[in-house]
């Protein structure tokens, strides 16, 4: 029996059944599903509630192609065939928000994110934690992500973001196409992570 107090079909959904989806439909990704995506994203917990993802939606067949001339050749097919494509990326000037995000202590802005390189530190392992519910939230939404990094990062940089940004992966998002999936390949067991002292 469980020990988990989700249904066993939400676990299906999120983890046990979910997977990298490599082919898509092309039925639009609508903007009130990204928007309820996002709506669950937002609660990812973050230090001092720093929240540094931000989303860019790669919607026009330009930009789209401009998406692609960056993507590793196994990758470019795929974003380019996918109904919407998001690039996630930290924020390194997300200490900017913190008055407002952490009202009960908006001197943290000053006292422990002054630094440029804390904030881009911070940033990366807090902005890869949103990645991740992000993932878990287009799953949510009953759509299938497609998450990679294989791709020139400072190409993309350059041509999608800005230097106070920090590009973490693509994720491809959509309904699954014919024959999406790749085998599952095989996970760790439980007593090759976990360990008790």
């Amino acid at each position: 029996m469980s020990e988990l107090s989700l249904h066993p079909a939400a676990q299906d959904l999120l983890f046990r059944e979910a997977r990298t989806a490599n082919t898509f439909t092309d039925e639009p990704v609508t903007e009130e599903q990204v928007q309820a995506i996002y709506d669950l994203v937002k609660y990812a917990p973050t230090a001092y509630n720093m929240s540094p993802l931000r989303v860019v939606l790669v919607r026009s067949t330009d930009t789209r192609e401009r998406l692609g001339e960056l993507m590793a050749e196994g990758n470019r097919q795929k974003t380019l065939a996918a109904p919407l494509v998001a690039i996630l990326a930290t924020d390194n000037e997300f200490h900017e928000e913190l008055p407002s995000l952490l009202p009960h202590f908006p001197q943290a802005k000053d006292l422990l994110f002054a630094d440029r390189a804390v904030r881009e530190e911070s940033a990366l392992v807090n902005g890869v934690l949103q990645a991740a519910y992000f993932i878990l939230g287009v799953r949510a939404a009953g759509l299938a992500a497609g998450p990679m990094t294989g791709f020139d990062f400072p190409g993309v940089r350059k041509e999608f973001l800005d230097d106070d940004h920090t590009p973490l992966m693509v994720v491809n998002i959509g309904r699954p196409g014919p024959d999406a999936w790749f085998p599952r390949s095989p996970r760790l067991s439980y007593g090759q992570v976990v360990t008790s002292v």
